[in-house]
């Protein structure tokens, strides 16, 4: 099997381009390639295959590190758009379809730019940490997210090592929820944890839907704000149409591996 490894501010992904539809992927096998011990290591793994939506060529077939299935990746979407112009698959504007619906995105240089679609907001809700109840801005970006606002101190100390206690009547299938501090009227820093990865270094919707809560909460439709990630910066625009997430895609290195070696620990 060969694959590519690739980042979006530090959110790591194996790529398996699969486009003759030979590569049968499994939980299981998700879940070792994913392993940063015994695996290659990653957030998620991204497969390119065919699109069934005549709008786009490829279709970005996106797994979580615990073998899991997701609608979106933000992150994911824009790594994906750095591999399939990295190796001439396609050209500087890219439609691609993904399980939470139709995403273009635009490599430009060293970032890669995505339409992200219009947000969904859900209504407050919390997250429940250790018996803390955090308030929070339910918004759809294609998948669930929860946006707390906090003080510095509190996202800095916030345990999560495992996944916050949220309403399952408004997040069923689960949600990945942000810890968001202001650091200036179209500035925030987060920390996130993702449904079915565990926390990680940025996560591309979750930085959206941090924008999105951002402008929301200052009484704005449209406006751009700063998301720092423990990874590095994006930049999410919401205007009058849509909601886009910018910043710097990287591929680090390729390689190719035997599937059968790999551990997977019980």
């Amino acid at each position: 099997m060969k694959f590519t490894k690739g980042h979006g501010t530090g959110n790591d992904f194996v790529i398996i381009e699969d486009l003759e539809g030979t590569v049968e992927l499994t939980p299981a096998l998700v879940a070792a390639l994913c392993d940063r011990r015994f695996g290659i290591g990653g957030d998620g793994v991204l497969r390119v295959q065919p699109s069934a939506d005549p709008a786009a060529v490829y279709f970005m077939d996106y797994w979580n590190s615990d073998g899991s299935l997701s609608e979106m990746c933000g992150n994911g979407v824009r790594v994906f758009a750095r591999y399939l112009h990295t190796t001439g698959l396609a050209g500087d504007e890219i439609p691609l379809s993904t399980r939470g619906g139709l995403r273009t995105a635009y490599v430009e240089g060293d970032l890669v730019r995505v339409d992200m679609a219009p947000p969904a907001l859900l209504g407050d809700s919390a997250a429940v940490i250790d018996g803390v109840s955090y308030p929070g801005l339910a918004i759809s970006m294609g998948n669930p997210h929860l946006v707390c606002d906090v003080p510095a101190e509190v996202a800095e100390a916030v345990d999560l090592s495992r996944a916050p206690q949220t309403d399952p009547a408004l997040f069923p299938a689960g949600v990945n929820v942000e810890f968001s501090v202001k650091l200036a009227e179209d500035h925030r820093r987060m920390r996130v944890y993702e449904r079915g990865s565990g926390e990680t270094m940025s996560c591309g919707t979750g930085a959206t839907a941090v924008g999105v809560a951002a402008l929301h909460t200052s009484g704005r439709d449209t406006g751009t704000v700063t998301v720092d990630v423990p990874g590095g910066r994006l930049e999410v625009t919401r205007d009058e149409r849509t909601s886009w997430l910018a910043g710097p895609a990287v591929l680090t290195f390729t390689g190719e591996l035997d599937p059968t070696t790999l551990v997977r620990r019980p």
